[in-house]
């Protein structure tokens, strides 16, 4: 007798190639529960060859296949450092800007895990015209820590969206001393910038400012004051002579 096959779902025994796993990721999408839940096993059984597409899945028009892959991505244990090519990457970044919580996180999650190999994209997806996109972007490279994002969360301090512009100014906390002086150096270019002082001035609230307390100090109280466009610029000349050996010309 000739066996049921149950749709949605891949004999044990099979190993699905790619136009396979691309229909069981469709399946996903299905109004049928009993389909959708024999893609999603399907799909965790196949684990690491279904990954690629699990990741552009993230992006996809279909809410149901975007929570759905978002979950099997959670349930597989998986070595990211094996997909950070630059098109699991695209398809991440892609994801950031879903309306769907689960794959936003999932994507950020990811991102975050390939550390070094995410900084650059996820650098450029801070200038996307998405501001969810933008938000997720921040809040992974502040995640990250690489001072190689510094230039590029200095430059959100001004986001349009306060969101942003605090997560940037978090960011630039978890990199730390590295992002002094080009915060300072920001600040002498742009003193008039009211959401760059204000960036600037929970940057230094937030740093541990140890032995550069003495020079980081005068910075703060001139962000603080109420004419900071005329106080921060003399101010921040100072602090850079000091931390550097050499003053900035605006």
């Amino acid at each position: 007798m000739k066996q049921m096959e149950i749709p949605g779902h891949v004999k044990n025994h099979s190993k699905p190639g790619p136009d396979e796993i691309k229909s069981l990721v469709a399946n996903l999408g299905s109004k049928d529960a009993i389909v959708r839940g024999n893609a999603h096993r399907s799909l965790a059984d196949v684990g690491k060859a279904a990954v690629r597409q699990l990741a552009e899945a993230l992006s996809n028009q279909n809410e149901r296949v975007r929570s759905e892959a978002g979950k099997i991505l959670d349930e597989i244990a998986v070595d990211w450092s094996s997909y950070d090519d630059g098109q699991t990457i695209s398809s991440l970044i892609q994801a950031l800007g879903s309306s769907d919580g689960m794959a936003r996180v999932t994507a950020r999650q990811v991102l975050v895990s390939m550390r070094k190999r995410a900084v650059t994209p996820l650098k450029e997806a801070l200038l996307s015209k998405d501001q969810r996109r933008r938000w997720e972007a921040a809040k992974a490279l502040g995640q990250i820590g690489d001072p190689e994002a510094t230039d590029a969360l200095i430059r959100a301090l001004e986001d349009d969206m306060f969101d942003v512009r605090w997560l940037a100014a978090e960011g630039l906390i978890a990199i730390g001393d590295k992002a002094i002086v080009p915060l300072l150096e920001a600040l002498v270019k742009k003193p008039d910038s009211l959401w760059l002082r204000e960036g600037a001035h929970h940057f230094l609230h937030g740093i541990d400012m140890g032995n550069m307390g003495k020079t980081l100090l005068p910075v703060r109280q001139a962000l603080e004051d109420v004419e900071a466009h005329l106080q921060v610029p003399f101010t921040v000349h100072t602090a850079l002579l000091a931390l550097t050996g050499r003053s900035r010309k605006s």
